[in-house]
């Protein structure tokens, strides 16, 4: 009666032989923590601006403000400053939404350049992984499946 080959070593070996690019995963870890870098900065700088465009317009109206507090000789003075107030605020905040606006939209183009840059990268990496990992498996594809054939060629010898 024949004796069947253990195949436990070879497979061990065959599955050791397939490679791991743990050098891809490093880059595509390298690519992800800049990309969110810097859209942390692009999002960071935004709200600076903003706050600070905030902080400018709450100081404006304050000192318009001001104006209309003050005491006045004439009752129509009062009705007068009011209307300024109301005109110069309206004035101010189509100002400041068009500021506001400018930021959105810088942040807009630079976070849409970002991404596309860190897809445009990514895509590189994958293609250069892929083809690394298709010349590594084929390799290991084609010794495994020599091994196979020796073992098997051994087996049949010892089975005469």
């Amino acid at each position: 009666m024949a004796k069947t080959q253990d195949f436990t070593a070879v497979f061990k070996d065959m599955m050791g032989a397939f490679p791991v690019d743990t050098k891809a995963m490093e880059d595509a870890f390298k690519t992800q923590t800049s990309l969110t870098e810097k859209l942390s900065g692009v999002a960071l700088d935004a709200a600076k601006k903003s706050t600070d465009l905030s902080a400018k317009w709450a100081n404006d109206t304050l000192a318009k403000l001001a104006n209309v507090s003050k005491a006045k000789a004439d009752p129509a003075d009062y009705a007068k400053s009011m209307t300024d107030f109301a005109s110069a605020s309206a004035e101010a905040a189509a100002e400041h939404m068009a500021a506001y606006a400018e930021i959105a939209r810088k942040v807009q183009t630079e976070t849409l350049e970002l991404v596309l840059a860190a897809g445009k990268k990514t895509s590189e990496e994958m293609t250069s992984a892929a083809q690394k990992a298709t010349a590594d498996l084929t390799a290991a594809a084609q010794k495994a499946a020599a091994e196979v054939t020796t073992a098997t060629k051994k087996a049949t010898e010892a089975a005469k």
